[in-house]
């Protein structure tokens, strides 16, 4: 099995109204983004309710128009457009789609906003393209930004999604090893695990075990941990400011259990992702083991060449 390792840092959050285009300021011109998809699409011709197939979407079936006195640009009225028939089903995950071409000539538009739509339905997983092939409606994969310390809520709430979570189990327990070698725990200290079911649009896309310290994170049973983002609870309940975090990313298949709680199938491939979270004191304070699904997730790393 292969693994990655990354260390990344927490950044001090933007000023209402900020440029975020750019999450990493790149020194180097010479930068190349990686897409990591854990599984690969499989092709399956999709098929309706009744067991027919379903046709190639066509750009004049799709009923797609533009408003051109809206100050909506072009490329964002057909991204908002083509994620209201995948969201009615009109169009299905595996269906082909129209080329860019088709879409401009049936709009009266030149390609360049069709273009920027189609990048931006990719990167929110809606939309896979193959060079040389016509473009096939995805399941939504939801893109990771792994060169920022963000909090699940956090990463969510910034690409537009709406993040949810539910609690499987909280307890206090004894430590493995490996989670008493990444908090950096005394003999005989407990912590507390917290298992929780997280989803993205509603849709389960994670299980995350997070391993919390219980000298430190004292009587957070009390805490509203479906409500808040964990990292909310650090920082503002306990004081505990992040500072930087540590990841080792593999593959692992799907075991009953996990498959069961993701709506998944045995043995499907999972992400796997083990982080210890440090505070500004470069006290470890959490050590999490996440499991989420190959299908609905993506990793993307931003990599740059050193002279």
């Amino acid at each position: 099995m292969l693994f990655l390792t990354m260390r990344y840092r927490r950044s001090p959050r933007p000023e209402p109204g900020a440029h975020q285009t750019s999450q990493t300021c790149l020194q180097n011109p010479i930068e190349t983004l990686y897409t990591m998809y854990l599984c690969r699409f499989e092709g399956k011709t999709p098929m309706s309710n009744n067991g027919q197939t379903v046709s190639a979407a066509t750009a004049e079936q799709l009923g797609l128009i533009l408003d051109s006195g809206s100050f909506v640009p072009y490329y964002e009225q057909i991204v908002d457009q083509v994620r209201s028939l995948i969201k009615a089903n009109r169009l299905r995950e595996g269906q082909t789609f129209c080329s860019e071409g088709d879409i401009a000539r049936t709009l009266g538009i030149s390609k360049m906003p069709v273009r920027q739509a189609f990048q931006k339905l990719r990167s929110e997983g809606l939309l896979i393209i193959a060079k040389g092939r016509r473009p096939v409606i995805g399941s939504g994969r939801v893109p990771w930004d792994f060169q920022q310390l963000r909090g699940f809520s956090e990463e969510m709430r910034r690409r537009g999604l709406v993040p949810s979570a539910k609690v499987l189990a909280l307890d206090l327990q004894e430590p493995d090893l490996e989670t008493a070698q990444a908090l950096k725990l005394a003999p005989n200290e407990k912590v507390y695990r917290l298992k929780r079911l997280r989803f993205v649009n509603k849709k389960p896309v994670a299980v995350v075990t997070s391993y919390l310290p219980a000298r430190i994170f004292a009587g957070i049973e009390k805490q509203n941990l479906e409500k808040q983002s964990l990292y909310h609870v650090f920082e503002s309940i306990y004081q505990r400011k992040l500072h930087w975090a540590e990841e080792v990313i593999g593959a692992v298949n799907a075991g009953e259990e996990e498959a069961s709680v993701l709506h998944a199938s045995a043995g499907s491939p999972l992400l796997l992702i083990k982080e210890t979270t440090y505070d500004t004191l470069h006290v470890p304070i959490e050590f999490s083991v996440s499991l989420l699904r190959g299908d609905r997730y993506a990793a993307s790393v931003v990599s740059v060449r050193k002279r």
